[in-house]
């Protein structure tokens, strides 16, 4: 089986092959996975990775694979206090994808209530998911690692 073990962030090149993935599957470091055609390849990373829509992996043969966000359930918020919907999204840690006119979640219920007793409008819908990125950089906010990190600070 062939295997991928570089990721290129800033393609230059086409890809040769897709491989869609919803949000969480493109956080991965070891894994087998398909191309939308269905060839099998190992995807073995030196760390975890937050891949993310258009980054290519280049397979030991050369081959480039695109990365597709897949469409997914989402929850579409819109209202008159965009600000302070992503303010309590933000204090949560909830991934999201902030536009001008709406604000997109992973679908839960908890969230989708509070978002409502605020006097935002869910609507569910199914899109791609292409959250922003954590203030430092990373690309998941839900790590809570037990080692010095990057952002190593006292309270």
């Amino acid at each position: 089986m062939l295997s991928a073990q570089t990721v290129i962030t800033s393609p230059t090149s086409n890809a040769d092959l897709r491989c869609s993935l919803n949000y969480s599957d493109r956080f991965v470091r070891r894994k087998r996975l398909h191309t939308d055609c269905g060839m099998a390849f190992l995807l073995d990373l030196d760390k975890a990775t937050n891949l993310k829509h258009t980054d290519q992996l280049k397979l030991d043969d050369q081959t480039l694979i695109e990365i597709i966000a897949k469409p997914e359930m989402l929850a579409e918020i819109t209202g008159d206090k965009m600000l302070e919907y992503v303010w309590h999204l933000g204090n949560r840690h909830t991934p999201a994808q902030v536009e001008a006119k709406r604000i997109l979640i992973q679908h839960d219920h908890v969230i989708e209530h509070m978002i409502e007793h605020l006097g935002g409008s869910i609507t569910h819908i199914t899109e791609p998911f292409m959250p922003l990125g954590g203030a430092y950089g990373h690309g998941r906010t839900h790590s809570h690692e037990h080692v010095k990190s990057i952002h190593a600070h006292t309270h």
